[in-house]
């Protein structure tokens, strides 16, 4: 299916600030410029979120990475090529991001992303999005569109149209954490 007007809808409300209703590597998520602080705010508004549970950002490349993280260990990048399960890596020394998308501790969870939806419109826009299941903090996460709630739906100001009825159920992605060169897996 051709995604390129979702791409184009998709980039003007990210560039206004808004928020999007798109399909990941993993999950359904609710995405906003990583680097805009009253965006990522919207996002904990959504979701009921506490505001100490970070959230997850995606990249299209190590490059990114490179950009928004100040001390990478570059060995992190050869562990990435050998998990078959996305996987997001929570990095120390965020730079860059908004405030209130770093975890207190200065960390900051991201995750690469292969699909081909979400790298166009990572590499269109240029900056990291935010990624986080489209649900209410603390109520099951939607493992495909149909199983989001109206309410999430309402409240965003896009929603994709790409795989709307793609019903093959996800899963959220794995979570390690990278220090010193050893990883420890958080969420498998």
């Amino acid at each position: 299916m051709d995604f390129s007007s979702d791409i184009e809808s998709c980039l003007t409300i990210l560039q206004q600030g808004g928020v999007i209703l798109y399909p990941t590597d993993t999950v359904w998520g609710l995405g906003c410029d990583a680097t805009n602080p009253i965006a990522v705010e919207r996002i904990f508004n959504i979701k009921k979120r506490a505001a100490e549970n970070s959230l997850i950002v995606l990249m299209a490349d190590e490059r990114d990475i490179l950009k928004y993280v100040s001390q990478v260990d570059l060995q992190v990048f050869d562990y990435l090529e050998t998990v078959v399960k996305p996987t997001t890596v929570i990095y120390e020394g965020a730079i860059g991001i908004a405030d209130n998308a770093i975890n207190k501790d200065g960390t900051v969870a991201i995750r690469l992303v292969k699909e081909d939806f979400c790298r166009h419109l990572l590499k269109r826009f240029r900056k990291p999005i935010i990624s986080t299941s489209a649900n209410i903090s603390g109520q099951p996460t939607a493992r495909n569109f149909s199983e989001i709630t109206d309410s999430i739906k309402r409240s965003v100001d896009y929603i994709v149209l790409y795989r709307q009825y793609d019903i093959s159920e996800v899963n959220p992605s794995a979570i390690v954490r990278w220090k010193s060169g050893k990883v420890e897996v958080l969420r498998s």
